[in-house]
């Protein structure tokens, strides 16, 4: 089973988030990472793989910096990678990150047919949620979203989901697109062997030429999104910093109470 698994470099959620005069996220602030929820899927798609015989390849877009985020998924358990690197990228929103993570997947899918595409959810720079199901758009296959367990089995992948009322099962004929929940798993932590092993892992680096993709489809000249203005998050205003004398839990609870909050 041939299994590609999207990730995503965001910014660390503790810098000083801002946008850029240009209004994209400024990714200068502090250390990027992983995106939390992309561990979700490299922990499904690896427990896929490990169950079936199967490989799974970590692929993302970004600067330079980008590639850590999928060394971090090499040194989870990932056999290998592509880091789709062109300066056209700039500024794309998720219809260009779209058309570009598919067609990294079809020229992945030259050697082999990819199988399974996994995502997580939600990128936590955006939290749009919506480049799953736009991928799966441009390769012209199922989506099967949010899902809080994924199982494989027959040609067909069944994802659970986890609804306010109610928990709904859906199933889509291989190949698909899925993404995962936060629900799905725990997402293992590196050990020292398999950061070790990491280090002897291919990256590959694809440009836009590579994959055939016209740079104008793409970045912030196509973009069919942008951010007009932004603000600031107000300081917080209005705090009640309670000392515990030994009595903080019943003047909690009398606040609670008082503004009707339970």
């Amino acid at each position: 089973m041939k299994i590609v698994v999207c990730v995503k470099h965001v910014p660390d959620l503790q810098s000083d988030r801002r946008f850029t005069e240009e209004g994209r996220v400024d990714r200068s602030q502090g250390d990027g990472t992983l995106n939390e929820l992309d561990e979700n899927a490299v922990e499904a798609a690896l427990v896929l793989a490990e169950a079936t015989g199967g490989t799974v390849t970590a692929v993302t877009m970004g600067p330079q910096d980008a590639e850590d985020a999928v060394r971090r998924a090499l040194q989870m358990g990932a056999d290998d990678a592509v880091h789709v690197l062109d300066d056209a990228l700039a500024g794309s929103d998720a219809f260009g990150t779209a058309r570009v993570l598919a067609a990294a997947v079809r020229r992945l899918s030259d050697d082999a047919p990819v199988d399974l595409v996994v995502t997580g959810m939600a990128a936590l720079d955006g939290l749009m949620s919506v480049v799953p199901t736009l991928v799966a758009a441009e390769l012209g296959l199922p989506a099967a979203t949010l899902g809080a367990e994924l199982t494989v089995a027959d040609g067909v992948v069944r994802v659970r989901r986890e609804l306010d009322t109610a928990t709904e099962v859906v199933e889509a004929p291989l190949p698909a697109v899925v993404s995962v929940t936060d629900q799905a798993n725990q997402p293992r932590y590196p050990n020292f062997k398999g950061i070790m092993a990491a280090r002897k892992k291919p990256v590959t680096v694809w440009s836009l030429a590579d994959l055939g993709v016209d740079p104008g489809d793409v970045g912030e000249p196509a973009a069919r999104t942008r951010v007009v203005s932004a603000t600031p998050r107000p300081p917080r205003e209005n705090r009640v910093l309670v000392a515990d004398d030994g009595d903080a839990g019943t003047r909690l609870a009398a606040f609670l109470v008082e503004n009707r909050l339970v």
